[in-house]
């Protein structure tokens, strides 16, 4: 283990729009951030091929590009990019207590304050179908992407709330919406199937499930389900597939060290990004899984690094 004996001022773990905008405001704040971006520079964004609810990008802006930009800038400020994963995080227990950084690469580094931005995956259906259409059919928010299939008929899978929320959202500007649910009911809140069926252009297909998507071009132009009682076979005339059974959050190397909820998204005390360890906030979706957007994440970024700054003023060292 490679140990830095330099005490920095903060550490950003994570390089999605939570993550790179806490290093803006970091860098701008004369705090010398280092950002430790994992292993998949840019976060879930970098698998999106058009960005175009992001404020400032009329023409809209592919989900590399935008990255890329965010990191000049964080860069341009004085931020230290470091391509490597955390693996573990040692955190002191009392206001001034310096945390310890780990890497899979060897380093180590202690830190005054860490915020946390490694955001939540999507969860897929594991199939080989999803792969060659990513970014070409296949996506897991209808609130990022719903817009390229306006007019136009889509699949929804899954029965929760998350689900029934893409189905309606995606309702209002799609021709049809087939919600494929693998069980023979919702598993969404009462008030969620009540919005279903007053939704005529939904189309429930219980104990269904996607076996196989076709198309031309790495464009989905066609679903095939199949009835997981009969197993008979149905092919839909699609342009899109959204996959909505839920999300993980990345959290699993705090766990039993960061207070968690149930479902392992880090909890922040109520109008801060603070955690439950002084000195340690969160930011992004690692934090929030409701709203899980760019532009809510950019934000929480600044928080926490305003929170960072609030915090080692207050706080001295030796």
């Amino acid at each position: 283990m490679s140990e830095d004996t330099t005490i920095l001022q903060t550490i950003i773990i994570g390089s999605g729009p939570a993550g790179f905008t806490a290093a803006i405001y970091a860098a701008r704040a004369e705090m010398n951030p280092i950002l430790i971006s994992g292993m998949e520079l840019g976060g879930q964004l970098t698998t999106t091929t058009e960005v175009e609810n992001f404020p400032g990008y009329p023409e809209g802006i592919t989900g590399p590009e935008m990255m890329g930009q965010l990191q000049k800038q964080a860069e341009k400020f004085g931020t230290t990019v470091i391509i490597d994963k955390v693996t573990e995080v040692i955190f002191g227990n009392k206001s001034g207590d310096i945390h310890t950084v780990k890497t899979s690469s060897g380093k180590e580094y202690k830190t005054k304050t860490v915020i946390v931005s490694t955001g939540a995956s999507a969860k897929y259906l594991g199939k080989d179908f999803e792969e060659k259409y990513r970014g070409g059919g296949v996506s897991a928010c209808a609130t990022c992407d719903g817009f390229f299939y306006r007019g136009r008929n889509v699949v929804v899978v899954g029965g929760g709330d998350t689900a029934v929320e893409e189905a309606v959202y995606l309702a209002k500007i799609c021709k049809t919406v087939y919600m494929v649910v693998r069980k023979d009911y919702l598993r969404a809140s009462k008030i969620m199937q009540e919005k279903v069926d007053a939704t005529p252009n939904i189309v429930l297909m219980y104990n269904h499930e996607v076996v196989d998507l076709k198309g031309e071009n790495g464009l989905v132009s066609q679903a095939v389900v199949v009835n997981n009682q009969t197993s008979e076979e149905k092919t839909l005339e699609v342009d899109g597939i959204f996959v909505a059974i839920g999300h993980s959050p990345n959290t699993d190397i705090f766990k039993g060290k960061l207070e968690m909820d149930e479902t392992g998204y880090l909890i922040v005390r109520p109008f801060s990004t603070e955690t439950n360890i002084p000195g340690v906030f969160a930011a992004g979706d690692v934090a929030d899984k409701r709203y899980r957007q760019a532009i809510t994440a950019a934000g929480s970024g600044c928080m926490a690094a305003l929170d960072a700054e609030k915090y080692l003023a207050h706080n001295k060292y030796p």
